[in-house]
């Protein structure tokens, strides 16, 4: 199964759902696909929807994927990571209206360098990205949240 996470942010990112849609029209994509669309409109009788889910259901089902693909927004990035999935992330757009800038460019760059998830910037490529996936074995995620709360601590207490 595929699940496909693109956040909540207010501008749409079709253009990830209609290069998926002609994947699986070229069944080229023949799993399941599950998308948690956010504000995106988007309708396929191939796809199952959800505009928003619960977190604890999005995180069900994303333990249950064999591939996430996802926007290049942190928070989805690491949700998968911290779960071991094989991800691919491409960023929304300013150029497309998919976002105010393109720090998602910079975002999945540094994820994909480091060995964490297959980064895509072109769309055309998502076939190729698919095949490469199977055989993907991303560097496991370790978080540095307890670090990093540490070290702001240590700057408080001493400033």
């Amino acid at each position: 199964m595929i699940l496909i996470v693109l956040g909540t942010q207010d501008n749409s990112f079709h253009r990830l759902l209609e290069k998926v849609q002609e994947l699986i029209d070229k069944n080229v994509i023949k799993e399941k696909v599950i998308v948690q669309v956010g504000r995106t409109k988007f309708e396929s009788k191939e796809m199952e929807i959800y505009s928003l889910m619960p977190y604890n259901k999005l995180e069900q089902i994303m333990k249950e994927a064999d591939l996430v693909i996802t926007h290049g927004g942190v928070g989805s990035i690491v949700m998968a990571l911290k779960l071991g999935k094989k991800v691919i992330a491409i960023p929304r757009l300013s150029q497309f209206n998919e976002h105010v800038n393109d720090h998602q460019i910079q975002i999945v760059d540094s994820f994909d360098k480091q060995g964490f998830l297959i980064g895509l910037i072109e769309l055309n490529d998502l076939q190729q990205a698919l095949e490469r996936a199977k055989r993907f074995k991303p560097k496991e995620f370790k978080s540095q949240t307890a670090h990093m709360i540490r070290l702001i601590e240590d700057f408080i207490d001493n400033n």
